[in-house]
């Protein structure tokens, strides 16, 4: 098939969007699909039609070159000038779809240039897979605008529905969306590079380093608010422990500040991330806004064990008392009440780690790609286009 990617995001911005564009894009060109990328500009003067090659090491995937990616003109977001908001009209995207002549239209956590390549496939009578990835709604109140929830519900519900088809990468977002009014929702999980994320990973010297004989609780993230990272104060200065804390984001500085003890890494990707996440003991995540969780599953797939707030994506994931622990929104106390429970018992810790790491060794980038291929197929026949494309192919 020739399957068009509009991505809200996309490189240089490296967060849990990119990332599982990157990913798919692996898949489909591994198994012999066309495939092109409608992204934002991340410079004024990058708005043409080229092709781009990618660093794989950076991007924490394969190398992927020659991928045409078509860039439109972007504005930088006011408090978080990394993310990038596409402007151009329907029209225009419908210009770049019938240029490539896409068989179906992948969005990539849609929201504004989703929205219109939405429209635009709609009005071509395109499928089109939304893939909704980010609970931008919940957003509003971090950011100051809790008076906005309701508006951009509505957006999501109205957009969600022109869409062919929506997938939704766990139970509680499946639930969440179906609760808001949209239809034609299924669970898509994202995989995880097993090979890549390894207890063989863990690197002693490198936490003598950081720790100096402490064990060590890690999160890695994007340090914004919706993150929730501030939390982790009530873990900055548990005896015996050092907080290592992986990212970049516009709340860094602050959280220097909240966090005194704690080591800040900055933003690591490919192979430093994988020795990272395997060198911690525990690894936390206190995001209430999480629709999956794939940095989980990556200190999972690293042999560590979990703790994490009890709302959205991470339900999925842990497995009580078996791989990690959940506690209740909003209950630090719990939160660190259940890491002193792991860091005190290496025994537990050790059995903890194991079940992690086989809880996620079949979720397979492979496996998922090809799960998403089949929803691209059924989009078709929901479409009424299947004799197309099996004439086309």
């Amino acid at each position: 098939m020739r399957i068009a990617v509009i991505a809200e995001q996309f490189l240089p911005h490296m967060n849990g969007v990119t990332h599982s564009v990157i990913r798919v894009l692996e898949h489909l060109r591994a198994r012999g699909h066309e495939v092109m990328v409608v992204a934002p500009a991340g410079d004024p003067l990058q708005l043409t039609h080229s092709v781009e090659s990618f660093d794989g090491e950076a991007a924490g995937a394969p190398v992927l070159d020659g991928i045409a990616v078509h860039r439109l003109p972007a504005l930088p977001l006011a408090r978080y000038p990394e993310v990038r908001l596409a402007y151009g009209s329907v029209l225009r995207l419908r210009r770049i779809l019938a240029h490539f002549g896409a068989d179906v239209v992948h969005l990539a956590s849609p929201f504004v240039l989703g929205w219109r390549g939405i429209q635009a496939a709609h009005q071509m009578s395109l499928p089109s897979v939304a893939v909704y990835q980010t609970e931008v709604p919940g957003y509003a109140a971090r950011y100051g605008a809790a008076f906005l929830e309701e508006v951009l519900w509505s957006h999501v519900n109205t957009m969600h529905n022109l869409a062919t088809t929506t997938l939704a990468p766990s139970t509680a977002a499946v639930d969440q969306l179906r609760r808001h009014g949209v239809d034609r929702v299924h669970l898509w999980r994202r995989g995880v590079d097993g090979v890549r994320f390894h207890p063989a990973k863990r690197d002693e010297a490198w936490r003598r380093e950081i720790g100096n004989g402490d064990l060590l609780i890690g999160y890695a993230g994007r340090l914004a608010p919706e993150k929730q990272v501030q939390d982790l104060a009530v873990l900055d200065a548990l005896p015996g422990t050092r907080l290592v804390v992986v990212g970049s984001g516009p709340e860094r500085e602050a959280l220097e500040r909240q966090l005194p003890n704690a080591h800040f890494t900055g933003f690591q990707s490919g192979e430093e991330l994988a020795r990272t996440m395997a060198s911690f003991d525990v690894f936390v995540h206190p995001g209430e806004s999480e629709t999956f969780g794939q940095t989980l599953q990556e200190a999972m797939a690293s042999g560590v064990p979990v703790v994490a707030t009890g709302r959205g994506g991470p339900l999925d994931l842990i497995d009580q008392s078996r791989n990690g622990w959940l506690y209740r929104p909003g209950d630090l106390r719990q939160l660190r009440g259940q890491v002193e429970d792991l860091l005190g018992d290496a025994a537990k810790r050790a059995a903890f780690a194991r079940c992690a790491r086989e809880t996620v060794e079949d979720r397979t980038w492979s496996a998922v790609g090809d799960q998403l291929v089949r929803h691209y197929e059924k989009a078709w026949i929901v479409a009424g286009r299947h004799g197309a494309v099996s004439r086309r192919h």
